[in-house]
């Protein structure tokens, strides 16, 4: 094997990531480059630069992504309703496939001829990483130490980092691990591995339990534009603006938790307990901008691929021809998806309690049960009678057995 002259580490300033950057240089002789993406972590980022230096980092990369996390990666999946096993808003699976995009770009800028990153060997993230390392540059380098190294435990870890000077938080290990940007936080192992212990409710950042929510409902309204949210309560915002003001709407109202048992792209299954509160309104508003909007026959059509869109999502395949060919086919389902939905949210639930918009199929004239003269109520006995043919000829023939 070729030496490796300079490494790109996706790197959070955590132990796993402080470890492996002093790691990679002790083990390849050569330079490593720090990069972390702003996603809407919040404070986890602050002094990062520092600590990536004071560790060996050669160059460090410190970039806001959110906007562009947001309108190119967010939106996009939202505006096909993805959900993966019918409630996972993939908050974790869409942020991949951006931080290791640029992961690559900063890999070009420097002259690197390899990448890295601190996912383990058990789970989805090493796919969504390296799937897209290959898509952008085939011929990357990729490191992954947790599949090749022998510090395979906390205590290994503490003690590496020990070793080598590496600052080692004095501050209680939480009992979980959890992952944040802006779409959503999520949270697993540690106390999550029993399936059967509800999740302690310290825990939670993005909302309050919802019986301690407030006791009246707050009503947003949320424009679209083309299937995109563009203004809350009439004010237009940016998308990264937009998602952070839902999430602050959403958290105080104790909207959008979920806890499920997931199927993982390797072969096992997961616990994980995730927040996504700005994501879980702008999905209900959407759907319900859709509902007076979208062609019938076109909605049932997308919706049955609703499915396979989530699942490429969740295991990686964001920058696949398969992924890219349905999006072309989602977002010219959204030309006309433009109006405004009303919602109420109240201790834990959101409920659609308007919908409008200027490009509306729905017509009161058609759907009204009081007197009409625009719908033929007899035009229905042929109709029945058509689609009755088939079942007619099932029965007449069991009768003949």
């Amino acid at each position: 094997m070729s030496k490796i002259k300079k490494i790109v580490l996706a790197y959070s300033g955590g132990l796993d990531t402080s470890v492996i950057l002093k790691w990679l240089q002790n083990e390849y002789q050569c330079e490593v480059v720090a990069y972390a993406a702003e996603l809407g972590q919040g404070k986890e980022l602050a002094g990062i630069e520092e600590k990536a230096l004071a560790t060996g980092a050669s160059q460090v990369f410190v970039e806001d992504l959110r906007e562009e996390f947001v309108a190119d990666y967010v939106f996009p999946m939202l505006r096909a309703n993805a959900v993966y096993e019918g409630v996972y808003l993939l908050g974790t699976s869409i942020a991949r496939p951006l931080i290791a995009k640029r992961q690559i770009e900063i890999a070009h800028e420097v002259g690197a001829d390899a990448v890295a990153h601190g996912a383990t060997g058990k789970g989805n993230d090493q796919v969504r990483f390296e799937l897209a390392y290959y898509a952008m540059d085939p011929g990357i380098k990729v490191i992954a130490p947790w599949r090749t190294w022998d510090l395979n435990s906390r205590e290994k870890l503490i003690d590496y980092a020990r070793q080598h000077g590496i600052p080692v938080p004095v501050t209680k290990e939480k009992p979980y691990s959890s992952d944040r940007n802006l779409l959503h936080i999520s949270f697993e192992g540690g106390v999550l591995e029993d399936p059967w212990q509800e999740p302690p409710e310290d825990m939670f950042v993005m909302s309050v339990a919802p019986e301690k929510a407030p006791d009246q409902p707050t009503y947003v309204e949320l424009d679209f534009e083309r299937g995109d949210p563009v203004a809350v309560n009439g004010e237009r915002l940016s998308p990264a603006a937009l998602l952070a003001r839902l999430n602050e709407l959403g958290g105080a109202n104790g909207i959008g938790r979920v806890d499920m048992v997931e199927n993982r792209f390797v072969g096992m299954k997961s616990r994980g307990v995730y927040e996504t509160p700005g994501g879980t309104i702008i999905l209900h508003a959407h759907r319900a901008v859709e509902s007076i909007t979208m062609d019938r026959e076109v909605m049932h059509l997308r919706d049955s691929l609703i499915p396979e869109y989530a699942r490429q999502v969740y295991n990686g395949f964001w920058f696949a021809p398969e992924r890219q060919a349905l999006q072309a086919f989602v977002d010219h389902t959204q030309e006309r998806v433009t109006g405004t939905a009303r919602l109420k949210l109240y201790k834990g639930s959101c409920t659609v309690v308007g919908r409008k918009s200027p490009y509306t199929l729905y017509q009161p004239e058609l759907a009204t049960f009081e007197e009409d003269t625009v719908y033929q109520q007899s035009d229905a006995d042929g109709f029945i009678k058509l689609n009755a043919l088939r079942l007619k000829a099932r029965s007449l023939l069991s009768r003949s057995w």
